[in-house]
């Protein structure tokens, strides 16, 4: 219908005509409380965010030469947070002449991985990171329930 007549009818109905879809041929519009379609999409998104789960990055810092004790520590946080939902990330800081035995910050990753293979899933594998080490673990879907 022409345009004239359409705006007539949609002031006629105290609305509003609204293009819908511009692309079309010929372009679509719409009858309708333009007022009231925002606030109904603003209300949309905003209960949308708060359904959203925001997961949480927690770090734990080692050295190459970390004790197995403080390990120890370290593994039970990591073990905690990992239950709670969030991802770890396990970061082995390097330092002056540590860097040429990379080797040994692997293993210790890959040992704390193992320890935490019951609960998490190794999301990004041990890389390094100019002069540190990193890995991420997260939760794991199946062995939650």
């Amino acid at each position: 219908m022409p345009l004239s007549q359409a705006l007539e009818m949609a002031e006629q109905r105290n609305m509003d005509l609204v293009e819908v879809s511009s692309n079309a041929d010929p372009p679509v519009c719409r009858i309708m409380d333009y007022g009231k379609f925002q606030y109904e999409k603003q209300r949309r998104e905003r209960k949308a965010r708060k359904q959203q789960k925001n997961i949480e990055v927690k770090e734990i810092q080692l050295r190459p030469k970390t004790d197995d004790h403080h390990l120890g520590f370290k593994i039970r946080d990591a073990r905690k947070w990992i239950e709670d939902g969030m991802k770890v990330r396990v970061r082995i800081r390097f330092r002056g002449r540590e860097i040429t035995h990379s080797d040994i910050g692997r293993e210790r990753l890959q040992r704390i991985a193992a320890e935490l293979n019951d609960i998490a899933v190794v999301e990004q594998m041990p890389n390094m990171e100019g002069s540190t080490m990193l890995m991420v673990l997260a939760p794991a879907q199946d062995k939650k329930k």
